[in-house]
């Protein structure tokens, strides 16, 4: 049976933890790091996945650009390389993947060995998802880089994390009715619904 990821600590010390990481990724980014109700609610959220006992073993953070989504899995990246935990067989430490959607699709083509072994790390973050092509063509067969990633991950019950600017009720007509069921089974799904942190002017 795959082992499931757990945080070894309390939920507000996790809570604590990542919302320093966040602020430190932001700050990394020379921005002023903004602690209101939405940020500590999704932190309040994300702490709970990541200590309790819950059946899901991904997490969906869905909503417009610029509102955080790929921050908090940055800084959640960063926080579990500075924890350096390692699995219960020691075999390995848990470290977590994060790449783009498009990537993934191009791998597929150029890189199959890559694509393969996306679909068996034990942690992957999936960043972007929507924005890359539904299906490639490589010597006349059509794949589906996604659906089929995101199948085996759900098969081996892998740890998995995706951002995405659709909305939990656009994944099923997009990506099919298997798709949108392994979501509702394998995904905690939060709604990110603050406006964005970018400001530009004139565009």
């Amino acid at each position: 049976m795959t082992e499931r990821f757990k945080l070894p600590m309390s939920k507000e010390l996790a809570y604590n933890l990542l919302l320093a990481a966040v602020k430190g990724e932001v700050e990394y980014r020379a921005r002023k790091f903004e602690l209101n109700d939405a940020v500590k609610s999704y932190a309040d959220t994300i702490a709970d996945w990541l200590t309790g006992d819950s059946s899901k073993f991904g997490l969906l953070l869905c909503g417009n650009v610029g509102n955080g989504k790929s921050t908090f899995v940055k800084a959640f990246q960063q926080l579990l390389n500075q924890l350096n935990l390692r699995s219960e067989d020691n075999r390995y430490y848990w470290k977590i993947r994060i790449i783009d959607a498009r990537t993934i699709t191009y791998l597929c083509k150029t890189d199959y060995q890559e694509w393969e072994e996306l679909g068996r790390l034990p942690m992957l973050a999936i960043d972007d998802l929507g924005t890359e092509p539904m299906e490639i063509q490589d010597y006349g067969n059509i794949m589906a880089p996604m659906v089929d990633l995101l199948t085996r991950r759900y098969d081996k019950q892998l740890f998995t994390i995706v951002t995405t600017n659709l909305m939990p009720k656009e994944i099923r007509p997009k990506y099919g009715v298997r798709i949108g069921d392994r979501f509702n089974e394998m995904m905690v799904k939060i709604q990110f619904e603050n406006d964005s942190y970018r400001t530009f002017s004139n565009l």
